[in-house]
Formats: C-alpha cells, sequence, structure tokens
C-alpha cells in the first residue's frame, strides 16, 4: 500500500506548478539600507550578497527568497561609520560576519505581496516581513523588496548606541534586484 501511494505521488508531482527558479544579475542589483543618525537620514549598502530567488506570483505556495549578506561589505560612504559598522559595537563580523533572510510564507492582499521571513543578523533570528514588487521583463524579472527592521531587536548598535534619540532604531532595507530565469 505505501508503494502504491508513492507511486501516484510521484506520478502526480510533475503537474504541479512550480516557482521558477532565478539567477540574481549583479549589474544593476542593489541591496541597501536607510538608517537615521541625529536626525539625518544616511543611505547604505552592501557589496557581497548571494540570493536564490525561486517565485511565481501565481504560485506564491512554491515561491522562495533565501539570501545571505556579508556584513563587512557595508558602505555608506562616511569614513567614521564604515569604519565603524564592522566592529563590535554593531555587526560584529568577526564573530558573525553574515546575515541570512529565509522566507518563510507569501501572502497577497490585493495588488500587494508580501513575503514574511526569519532574518538571523548578530546571532538573533527575529521574524520579518518584506513588501514584494515583481516584474516580468523580455530577459527575466526586476525584483523589489522593501521592508523596515529594528535594530535594537538584533542587538546591532546597543550598548552606547541603544539611544534611540542618535540612532534611530528603525532600519529600511531594499532591494533591486535584476532577475535571469536558470
Amino acid at each position: 500500500m505505501k508503494r502504491l501511494a508513492l507511486i501516484a505521488l510521484a506520478l502526480a508531482l510533475p503537474g504541479l506548478a512550480a516557482a521558477t527558479d532565478y539567477t540574481v544579475q549583479p549589474t544593476g542589483s542593489t541591496l541597501a539600507f536607510h538608517g537615521t543618525f541625529q536626525g539625518a537620514g544616511f543611505d547604505g549598502h552592501f557589496g557581497k550578497f548571494d540570493a536564490a530567488i525561486a517565485y511565481d506570483p501565481a504560485h506564491l505556495d512554491t515561491s522562495k527568497f533565501d539570501v545571505s549578506v556579508d556584513l563587512a561589505s557595508a558602505r555608506t560612504g562616511d569614513s567614521d561609520r564604515d569604519g565603524a559598522l564592522p566592529g563590535n559595537d554593531f555587526f560584529d563580523v568577526a564573530k558573525f560576519p553574515k546575515a541570512h533572510f529565509v522566507t518563510t510564507a507569501f501572502h497577497q492582499n490585493g495588488g500587494t505581496v508580501t513575503a514574511d521571513g526569519n532574518l538571523t543578523l548578530h546571532g538573533v533570528t527575529k521574524p520579518v516581513s518584506l513588501t514584494v514588487d515583481f516584474k516580468p521583463t523580455t530577459a527575466g524579472a526586476t525584483l523589489d523588496v522593501k521592508g523596515t527592521l529594528k535594530r535594537l531587536d538584533f542587538g546591532v548598535g546597543g550598548g552606547d548606541y541603544a539611544d534611540t534619540s542618535v540612532i534611530a532604531n528603525d532600519v529600511t532595507v531594499t532591494a533591486h534586484l535584476n532577475l535571469v530565469a536558470k
């Protein structure tokens, strides 16, 4: 009986719709963040990240994002800030060199798609939600995502830097990815 069930499952699998696997094209793709320091906004980006993207807006149940970020590649254009971010007070890249985001579910509400997932940053894993804007192109697709996280939830910039009147707790993360189907 068990063997018959396995055969039936194997025959049914080819009929199931699966999300398309994509490769991120480095040219034109960005992973960025925005924060506030002493009331003034600043922008930064990560120069090195890997993303495994499987996505189909018609089949969100088979879609998945798996993103790893090299935290030492963070740049803001300010040498003091860029020197501090990899250190113990912020990302502590010697101990936690990567951040990792993996989706757990996608939800559609009208025209808005939300990707729920778990972000591991600075040794802490917390849920994070991102809005998703996926646009097919002749060469593949573009994928734009945006979400806000609380840096102190992850222990980033704690201690002397926990004062949210100096460094805001909210950090907005955005990505624009140029994708090509595998």
